[in-house]
């Protein structure tokens, strides 16, 4: 009975782990696109109906809450000068997954040729369509150091 139990617990935990793993992936190849100004790389792992937003925090201002239309988004690094070097660095992964949806909060530093812009924290929504992790929203907040 035992046996039975331990193989029965090592199978949903090799399950959990390769979802996990699919969902790393999909933002891993989001990022790959994004530094590759390759939107169609990016947009493959994205749900048509993808909503982006930003909470920029300032001393002055304050948290303010904007929104980006995705077609923009992607026209946007697209077309990114290619004299301009933008990376950004996933610090972590905190994945939660139930049945098929995915939530993973990546805190991240940005850097634009070579020098920090800015850091701050991702929040990722992934919905998985027909065995297929999409992103389906991303949250960030942006912080100027």
């Amino acid at each position: 009975m035992r046996i039975i139990l331990v193989c029965w617990c090592l199978f949903f935990s090799l399950t959990a782990f390769a979802q996990e793993a699919a969902v790393k992936q999909t933002i891993q190849q989001f990022f790959e696109g994004f530094h590759q100004r390759d939107s169609l790389k990016m947009r493959a792992v994205c749900n048509p109906s993808l909503r982006l937003q930003s909470i920029t925090t300032s001393q002055t201002k304050g948290a303010q809450l904007s929104e980006d239309q995705p077609a923009r988004f992607f026209q946007s690094i697209a077309n990114v000068p290619a004299a301009l070097a933008i990376e950004e660095r996933i610090l972590s992964y905190s994945i939660q997954i139930d049945g098929a949806m995915a939530v993973a909060w990546t805190p991240y530093q940005f850097f634009i040729n070579g020098k920090l812009s800015h850091e701050g924290v991702n929040v990722f929504t992934l919905f998985q369509e027909q065995g297929i992790w999409k992103i389906i929203s991303i949250i960030d907040t942006r912080r100027r150091s």
